[in-house]
């Protein structure tokens, strides 16, 4: 006679605690439920497919799957009654178990029964079926009715896509787009503004521009016609940084748009249009453009011309005004904090980045570390937490947080949480990346709350859904695709990943921690180095650093955003609370990025992201039996070790970079130039910073240079000082020293106030100048003083290069800077002319360029040429003219877009050359 058996000890702890989860066992649960998987999946890729597709591709895909749907529901195939396939009978191997009960998907109870003592198995039944009867056969009803699911969301997401693309094609503005046609329009701000990061093009730092995310509600042509439309146009104003605006906004600090003064960018200075809010309404004249890239919600660029205060004719709503006030007072909570706290802070707790040096920025992504200056559903699963207890306890009676605490049920903590994620999606703004952290934020939380991670697979699998219906541009992003990956990671491989580590004897906290900084990792690392081209080495250290500094920095800084309106002297010390773990987290960021194996450089495209993938899976199938071999554990973690800090002595026997007794280094910093003299050990006077600051700064950081007793600037051109940061980072340095041509005026006020906020002293060279340090000397052979002589008006930049004649260990050395032939000219009659004869290595003036004088290669007669140059530059640096002459002198030419960096090593007669 079949019989249940009990569990007492199960039981009473259930009945103890008043909970039917009980205090300390988690919830059982069936097999992982992915019927809604393949439906949100099929939507997913319908979305991205069909944002592009005409309108009659749209509607046949539409129609399509919904007759399929419809034949697959109405027509029965086979005949006969039954249950589902979901139902019917199985046999387990029996165990001491007793009966249990959990909920299926369908709601169901499933009671599980011993049959007879001498035939141990256990009868699993469900539904209504009795104990011991004859199952029915099974059906395909399910099977049906899934591939019926998937066929309608595929329609449902055909129609969204087709007329979400239909949008940007609609109207007059794509077609006055094309025209390039000058518009008066009246538009809608939909985002925040933001500044684009400086970049160096050509010679020069591109001017900054205020990007702004906004909708057409009118458009008047210049001939007088006005429509009314809705069309999607990405704004770009020119900074037009000056007097002028800035007095604008101190005149107006709270005009329409504006919630108080507008966010100042990370060096200090502001636009009035940084300080507009969406939803407000303005009146501009600009040119409309076609979008740059295909493929981009945009259905045209607008180019405002005028920097000046914009006209608004709208305001903003009143939830976009609260959340403005809110966001301003936070920054200003935090102007009295360091640097690094006062700009992470904002970004950390509402995504306001306006404060962040592109220093940090990039810190941040060489660490993976992006993803916490984001909105993020991080955000708000904190937060929720911080209410209703920590992960596991949401339903238990013995449950933490403040809402148990406060006496408050479950439904009234329900509410409470659904109004902190209102209030997020209005502060952090109501565009759709916010709603996207907003449900992946409740469904991780969900899952940590109600330890039922098996089954939260359905509730991502619904997000995903509903936001890609809602949002078809969600399909084509990279956020959307990293957080979903991210979400799926945490709920599948982390868990596991966890139990292992546990089972090992990593103490629990830690366990949860790695596993999910190393899932994480491991799904969403080949779509990053999609993005940047590059997989970091630091990035499950540094998550996993930064994420005990992240509870509490949010939680405060959250603090600080709701007490900033009511008394700003307690925001101001939840701030500084808030700083000490922002401050760590930016500590995190810049150590991992500063070490020399931070990350390896990788295939930025999706077969690199799929070799990746491969790669992943191969370095965790070895690591499951690395786990069984403690020692080789060890020898695996030390090698890692060595790889990512790669101590100077020990890089220099494997790689030979740099060669012993090096004297003169050039790095290979792309289109531009920064050489290196050694001066003693880990010392070296640096000519030139080359255009970017990661590359500078990584190969002072191979050449082991940590003192810095001079900085020559040969001229301002940003290709040769953009990366100065790069080059005062963590190092020791005595003074800079320029040119006397202060041009362009943006690159020289750049160094000044690079040189201010680290007290290092500005100087200018002129010819001479005569300075030693160690065995190394040299001396400034151009520009002459301006009140020499010789003086001659330098017709630009170039022509006021500052040029150095130097010695070191019997070899001379001759860098031109960017010098062209009239400066050449003058520089072979003036007095120091005659010093120039016989240089065994010459830096070839501007890049090879084609203009060089052909008597100065001729006096200088170099053995060594070289030329810093970058692969594939725009323009045809080093011409091949100029390496003929060079050659035709007797000259090795090496050059830095084929050859790598370079170092010259030797004495006298022995010169030897290596590449990196």
């Amino acid at each position: 006679m079949g019989h249940d058996v009990r569990a007492p000890g199960r039981a009473a702890v259930h009945a103890a605690s008043g909970s039917r989860l009980g205090a300390s066992h988690p919830r059982q649960e069936g097999p992982t439920d992915l019927r809604l998987v393949p439906p949100a999946l099929a939507a997913w890729a319908t979305a991205a497919l069909m944002l592009d597709a005409s309108p009659e591709w749209a509607v046949g895909a539409a129609v399509v799957g919904l007759v399929a749907a419809g034949v697959l529901l109405l027509v029965r195939r086979g005949a006969g009654g039954g249950t589902s396939d979901r139902e019917g009978t199985g046999a387990i191997p029996a165990t001491p178990a007793t009966r249990a009960t959990w909920a299926t998907p369908a709601s169901r109870t499933t009671r599980v029964t011993r049959a007879t003592p001498a035939a141990p198995t256990i009868r699993v039944t469900h539904g209504t079926q009795s104990r011991g009867q004859r199952p029915a056969p099974p059906r395909t009803t399910w099977p049906r009715i899934s591939v019926a699911a998937v066929l309608l969301c595929v329609a449902a997401a055909a129609v969204s896509a087709g007329l979400h693309g239909a949008d940007l094609r609609r109207g007059p503005v794509p077609r006055l787009a094309r025209e390039y046609a000058s518009v008066t329009a009246e538009v809608e701000v939909t985002s925040d503004p933001r500044l684009t990061r400086p970049r160096v093009k050509g010679d020069h730092m591109a001017p900054t521009s205020v990007l702004i995310n906004a909708d057409v509600r009118r458009v008047e042509e210049a001939h007088g016609t006005a429509v009314v439309t809705r069309a999607p146009v990405l704004m770009i104003i020119d900074a037009g940084w000056g007097s002028g605006i800035s007095r604008a906004v101190d005149e107006r600090p709270n005009a329409p748009g504006n919630a108080q003064a507008p966010p100042r960018s990370a060096d200090g200075r502001t636009s009035p249009w940084l300080g507009l809010l969406p939803s407000t309404r303005l009146r501009v004249t600009a040119t409309l453009a076609p979008s740059l890239t295909d493929g981009d919600r945009v259905a045209a660029v607008l180019r405002v011309r005028d920097p000046g205060v914009p006209e608004v004719v709208g305001e903003p709503s009143a939830a976009q005004r609260l959340a403005g006030r809110l966001r301003a007072g936070l920054r200003e909570a935090t102007d009295g904090l360091p640097a690094d706290a006062r700009a992470l802070l904002p970004g950390l707790v509402v995504g306001d980045t306006s404060r962040i040096t592109p220093e940090l920025d990039e810190a941040f992504k060489e660490t993976d570390l992006a993803h916490t200056l984001a909105v993020s559903g991080s955000n708000l699963t904190i937060i929720l937490a911080l209410l209703i207890g920590p992960p596991g306890r949401a339903q238990l009676a013995e449950r933490r947080g403040l809402a148990p605490r406060l006496g408050f049920s479950l439904r009234t903590t329900a509410l409470l949480g659904g109004g902190l994620t209102l209030a997020f999606v209005i502060v952090c703004r109501p565009d759709p990346s916010v709603l996207r952290a907003a449900a992946c934020g409740a469904v991780v939380l969900l899952a940590l709350a109600t330890g039922r991670r098996r089954s939260l697979i359905p509730a991502l699998a619904t997000a995903v859904l509903l936001l890609v219906l809602y949002d078809p541009w969600l399909a084509r992003s990279y956020g959307f695709l990293l957080s979903v990956l991210a979400t799926g990671a945490l709920l599948t491989l982390a868990p596991r990943w966890s139990a292992a580590l546990r089972r090992r004897r990593v103490p629990p906290r830690w366990a949860e921690a790695l596993a999910a900084a190393a899932a994480a990792q491991a799904l969403c690392a080949p779509v990053v180095a999609v993005l940047s081209a590059r997989v970091s080495l630091v990035a499950v250290p540094c998550n996993l650093l930064a994420e005990f500094a992240l509870a509490p920095a949010t939680v405060l800084g959250f603090a600080a955003l709701a007490a900033a309106p009511l008394a700003m002297p307690l925001a101001k010390m939840l701030a500084w609370g808030a700083g000490w773990p922002a401050g760590w987290i930016a500590d995190v960021a810049r150590t991992g990025a500063a070490l020399p194996g931070a990350g390896v450089d990788w295939p930025g495209s999706w077969a690199g992201a799929a070799l990746l993938a491969l790669a992943t899976v191969v370095v965790l199938l070895a690591g499951r039996r690395l786990l069984r071999h403690p020692w080789w554990c060890g020898v695996c973690g030390v090698l890692l070790l060595l790889v990512v800090v790669q101590p100077s002595p020990l890089t220099r026997v494997v790689t030979g970079w740099p060669p012993p007794g090096w004297r003169f280094a050039m790095c290979d910093v792309g289109q531009g130039d920064a050489t290196v003299l050694a001066a003693g050990e880990g010392t070296g006077v640096v000519v030139d910073a080359g255009p970017d600051p990661t590359s500078v700064d990584r190969c002072l950081r191979a050449l082991g240079i940590t003192r810095i007793p001079l900085v020559v600037l040969t001229h301002f051109h940003a290709d040769h000082v953009a990366g100065l940061p790069g080059v005062l980072r963590g190092r020791a340095v005595g003074a800079i020293e320029t040119t006397g041509h202060e041009e362009p005026v943006d690159q020289v006020e750049f160094v000044r106030r690079e040189a201010a906020d680290r007290h290092i002293p500005v100087t200018r060279a002129a010819a001479g100048e005569e300075r030693r340090t160690g065995a190394l000397s040299w001396q400034v052979v151009w520009p002459p003083a301006q009140s020499s002589p010789t003086a001659m008006a330098p017709d630009g930049p170039n022509d006021a290069s500052v040029t150095l004649l130097v010695r070191s260990a019997g070899l001379r050395f001759l860098l031109l800077g960017d010098l062209e032939p009239p400066a050449q000219r003058a520089l072979l009659r003036s007095p120091a002319g005659a010093l120039l004869g016989g240089v065994d290595v010459l830096k070839v003036a501007h890049h090879g360029s084609a203009y060089q004088d052909p008597e100065l290669i001729r006096r200088a007669a170099p053995r060594l040429a070289l030329i810093s140059c970058g692969a594939d530059n725009p323009y045809g640096h080093p011409a091949p003219s100029t390496v003929a002459a060079l050659r035709a002198q007797g000259a090795v030419v090496l050059r830095t877009d084929e050859d790598g960096a370079l170092a010259v090593a030797g004495t006298g007669a022995q010169l030897r050359v290596a590449g990196d």
